[in-house]
């Protein structure tokens, strides 16, 4: 049966496609923890206060890319190039999510409404990621060598997430409601493209690899392309709203270590 755990079974039993996958897994966080580094050096001096949940963000993201390095490392494998169409971070940069790397490389202090947008970035892709994790911690929680990572990875980004809720609804409450509400919407329907873009680059990768037969792929095809339709409709709106999260001052304290390899 084609569902999402025997997928990544797959995957997880192939050293070539888990080589991609922790590749491309490792890639992004470290690009992840580059970005929320600058952006927490670059804060404007009325949100310095939030600068040291910025770099939170970041060595949580930096750890990230040291587990999946680690995964790799564990069984003798190297990491691989990334394949272009596959990166994740920096096509939704090409599409105009979050703050450009131009900027961030820039010694100009960032504005407010900078910060939004970088939080709004935050809160669409973290709701991505954490779902994601999720659903590898309910089927690979238990898993003899990824257990531990998934769950503390997983555990970061419900972190990331809950953060970018509250930040966002102390800005909403500063005035900022209407700018927020528009960016969301916004970073949310470009992120869903990428998404799909990604998820098709790296099926047809994984197909290679793993040797998939012209109708496995047509039909996983099919299902990206089915539910990029639904968020793109209404899925999207899980993405653009905002609540009160249950853990307060989620990236309030240092970061957890990485688990040993």
């Amino acid at each position: 049966m084609l569902s999402a755990k025997s997928l990544f079974e797959e995957i997880l039993d192939h050293d070539e496609s888990f080589r991609l996958f922790c590749s491309i897994a490792a890639s992004g966080e470290t690009q992840g923890g580059w970005e929320n580094g600058r952006i927490a050096q670059l804060v404007p001096e009325s949100e310095r206060a939030l600068a040291p949940k910025i770099s939170r963000h970041g060595a949580d993201e930096d750890k990230h890319g040291r587990i999946f390095h680690a995964l790799l490392k564990k069984r003798g494998l190297q990491p691989v190039p990334v394949p272009p169409e596959t990166d994740y971070t920096m096509l939704l940069e090409r599409r105009g999510v979050g703050l450009a790397h131009a900027k961030l490389k820039a010694d100009q202090p960032l504005t407010v409404r900078d910060i939004i947008v970088y939080l709004a970035h935050s809160r669409v892709t973290e709701q991505r990621a954490a779902e994601q994790m999720l659903m590898l911690r309910k089927h690979f929680g238990d898993h003899p060598d990824i257990g531990r990572a998934v769950c503390m990875i997983s555990d970061d980004e419900d972190d990331h997430l809950a953060y970018t809720h509250e930040e966002l609804l102390r800005l909403a409450a500063g005035g900022h409601g209407r700018f927020i509400r528009r960016t969301l919407r916004e970073c949310a329907l470009a992120e869903i493209r990428v998404h799909r873009d990604v998820s098709l680059a790296v099926m047809a990768h994984m197909a290679r690899v793993l040797g998939w037969s012209r109708a496995r792929s047509a039909l996983l095809t099919t299902g990206i392309h089915l539910v990029h339709a639904y968020e793109r409709l209404i899925g999207h709106r899980r993405m653009v709203t905002l609540r009160t999260p249950e853990r307060r001052n989620a990236l309030g304290g240092p970061a957890t270590t990485s688990p040993a390899a």
